[in-house]
């Protein structure tokens, strides 16, 4: 009984092509958006996931002012020294390696080129604390960090402006006034989750900063980098406490340091765009609702229009179960074809998207299985009142029908 009903239903469907498509178009439309929608949020909070995790593993951001961004309070507060970043190391536990950072921006020029781009010194501890690595050369040599040498490690983007597709290594970069040896060029990362290239940097170290670019002996941050398994909020505890008596700070001052924990900000991005997600796929899915009214519209037609077969078919000893059977698996296979056509489209847009928006394509097979479940019961629950009218006809009156 069930094969003969579905044979009856798929050939019914068969009869007109055309107006079955566009049944379901509603289906394949909805199907489509709430899946490459998703798909397309779960790529963006993957990328966010991964930029920040370039920032660095386990990594803690110590910066002067009491918060993070523009009119944060850093105006006022102190700069950090070396030594900071040297007791940090040495008296708090869990620690894996910490990096004073102090930055400024500059034009450097090499090879007839000039580029604008961030001067940052630091220690070699700064591969450590946000996972950089060298695609050739190598790290300072410790003779060159105490003494400040004119040496430099540069990013790709640096390399690519002002050497093109040539070997930078040995090469000179002129730095304001003084020009430094290239001895290593950074592995690309990318772009940051702030918007930022990563790869726009020349590192050299600190007291050359220091000594021949800005002039003064300031910090700007503090990067701490934590060992696995350690836990947060005791490293930043200790973190904090020892920072105030550095900066003799009272019991009632309030921190002139701010500690950003980059865990917890991924945490937070990839919760707001995964809010955003599912906001997008609750919209994308009220087209599945329009679908399946759009579904009960036709097959209510279709119950007029084949009147006279349903009276048939009752009148020579079919039963009303079976009729309603026949009309609602059409519905349901009207409604899981769309889906299933949703599902085609929606991985071949997702794929392209991605590539557009540069996000990762996160295939995800809950999503995928749960649009095809729906769409199919969007066909039960809208097939299911123009079944049972249809099997509830009178076949008297059925076989009278015009």
């Amino acid at each position: 009984m069930w094969l003969n009903t579905l044979l009856l239903a798929l050939r019914s469907i068969r009869r007109n092509l055309l107006r079955s498509f566009l049944t379901i178009l509603g289906i394949v439309i909805g199907v489509s958006a709430v899946i490459t929608m998703v798909t397309l949020g779960n790529g963006a909070t993957q990328s966010v996931q991964n930029q920040i995790a370039g920032l660095g593993t386990n990594l803690l951001m110590v910066r002067p002012g009491q918060r993070l961004g523009p009119g944060g309070g850093g105006g006022g507060a102190p700069a950090f020294k070396e030594a900071d970043a040297l007791a940090v190391a040495t008296q708090i536990g869990g620690i894996l390696a910490v990096a004073p950072e102090a930055r400024t921006g500059a034009t450097v020029v090499a090879n007839g080129r000039n580029w604008a781009t961030s001067i940052t010194g630091s220690t070699n501890s700064w591969f450590d604390t946000s996972n950089w690595t060298l695609s050739a050369g190598r790290r300072f040599a410790d003779e060159e960090l105490r003494a400040g040498a004119a040496v430099c490690v540069i990013g790709q983007t640096v390399r690519r402006e002002l050497f093109g597709e040539r070997d930078a290594l040995g090469e000179q970069v002129r730095v304001k006034q003084f020009s430094c040896t290239v001895v290593g060029v950074l592995q690309s990362k990318g772009q940051a989750a702030m918007g930022n290239d990563q790869d726009d940097v020349v590192l050299v170290p600190l007291r050359t900063l220091q000594r021949r670019v800005t002039g003064n002996q300031r910090v700007n941050t503090l990067l701490v980098s934590m060992q696995d398994g350690i836990d947060a909020n005791s490293v930043k505890a200790g973190l904090t406490q020892l920072l105030r008596e550095r900066r003799k700070l009272a019991d009632g001052d309030d921190d002139n340091f701010n500690v950003l924990d980059t865990k917890q900000l991924a945490d937070t991005l990839a919760g707001t765009t995964q809010v955003l997600t599912t906001l997008l796929g609750a919209v994308a899915a009220v087209s599945l609702l329009v679908g399946g009214i759009g579904i009960m519209n036709i097959m209510l037609v279709s119950v007029t229009e084949r009147t006279r077969e349903i009276g048939l078919r009752l009148a020579i000893g079919a039963l009303e179960r079976e009729v309603l059977l026949q009309f609602l698996i059409e519905a349901v296979a009207l409604a899981a074809l769309g889906g299933l056509i949703g599902i085609v489209l929606a991985t071949g847009a997702s794929m392209v998207l991605a590539g557009v928006m540069n996000v990762p394509y996160a295939f995800d097979p809950a999503i995928n299985l749960l649009s095809f479940v729906f769409s199919a019961g969007i066909g039960v629950v809208f097939g299911y009142f123009p079944a049972r009218r249809a099997a509830r006809l009178d076949p008297i009156e059925a076989l009278r029908h015009e």
